[in-house]
Formats: structure tokens, C-alpha cells, sequence
């Protein structure tokens, strides 16, 4: 696992932070491997037993989250910054009851924190070059969902069964970020 983040902090030193904004099949490389340490970091953290699962809520994902096509890359990157940036929020909530491993929970952040500082410089330039307003729709939509998550969480006193839920909800993020990454070669 170190071998893959020692190997992704070595490219990005040696590739120009400029060709980062320019170069959307770079950007989609870098960001496939990135979901993919993240996904497998998600799933070391075990959830609760089955019954959590009877707890289960709808956070209601934005329908565009779903629909990657229908957005430009400007948007996609946008978007897959916002997801990286309210994940690492949300596991910055307590999740003391789950028993999870804090040094697992720690190499998340620090993946999720290492993806989003790729992608800062492309969404700079975005934003300089006035392709994209923060006050968009699909982020005021995005932000909703999960703030849902966090106080879903925080209405069930950060139970072990509540992180469970919002665990899964998580990994099928994932899904939907890999499905976005895929976008920006296209």
C-alpha cells in the first residue's frame, strides 16, 4: 500500500502542476488510482452487522451525481473535487463507536487530502477562466447530500449502525467518482 502512495507522490513531483490543468487524461489517470486506494482503504474499515443495515436511509444523491454525461469536464472536476472535500469532512466526524482502525481512517484522509490537492490547480484555472461559478446548482445539490450524511449521523449519536449505513453510502460514492474520472477521457 506505501509502495502505491510513495509511487503517486513521486509522479506528481516530477510532472509539471501546470499539465494538471491542461491535461484531463493525466488528471483521469491519477484519479482512477487515487478511487482505487481510497475504495480499498473504505473497505478495510468493516461495518457493522447486517441488522445496521435496517437503519438504512436515503441521502437522495443529486440525479446529475448519477449522470456523469450530462455535465461538461469543467463540471467533473468541479464535482470530484467537492466529493473528495465533503468525504474527508465526514471522517472528520466522530467515528469512535465504530471500532475502526484510526491508522486506516488517518491513510484515508491523507489519500482523500492527496487527491484533492491534485485536482486544486485544475479547478483554479477553472474557476479563473469563469467555466464554472461556485454558486452552481449541482454543488448546492451535491453539498445537500451530504450534509444529510453528517447529520444522519450526528441524529444517531455517531452509532456504530449509523456510520455503518453511511459507510456504504460512501463506497457507492466511490462508484459514482470512478464514474466521473472515466468522463474526463472521454
Amino acid at each position: 500500500m506505501t509502495n502505491g502512495c510513495t509511487l503517486q507522490m513521486a509522479l506528481l513531483l516530477w510532472l509539471p502542476i501546470a499539465a494538471l490543468s491542461t491535461n484531463y487524461n493525466l488528471l483521469q489517470f491519477q484519479q482512477k488510482r487515487g478511487n482505487a486506494n481510497c475504495s480499498e482503504l473504505l473497505r478495510e474499515l468493516e461495518g457493522a452487522p447486517e441488522h445496521c443495515m435496517e437503519s438504512r436511509m436515503d441521502f437522495k444523491v443529486p440525479e446529475k451525481i448519477k449522470q456523469p454525461q450530462q455535465i461538461k469536464k469543467v463540471e467533473a472536476v468541479v464535482v470530484i473535487h467537492e466529493m473528495l472535500l465533503q468525504i474527508f469532512d465526514i471522517f472528520e466526524e466522530n467515528f469512535s463507536s465504530t471500532g475502526w482502525n484510526e491508522t486506516t481512517v488517518a491513510k484515508l484522509r491523507m489519500q482523500l487530502h492527496f487527491q484533492m490537492d491534485r485536482l486544486e490547480e485544475a479547478l483554479m484555472e477553472i474557476i479563473k477562466e469563469g467555466n464554472f461559478t461556485p454558486g452552481n446548482l449541482t454543488l448546492m445539490q451535491l453539498r445537500s447530500y451530504y450534509y444529510r450524511m453528517r447529520q444522519y449521523l450526528r441524529d444517531k449519536m455517531y452509532s456504530r449502525c449509523a456510520w455503518t449505513v453511511v459507510h456504504v453510502e460512501l463506497l457507492r460514492n466511490f462508484s459514482f467518482l470512478q464514474r466521473y474520472t472515466v468522463f474526463l477521457q472521454n
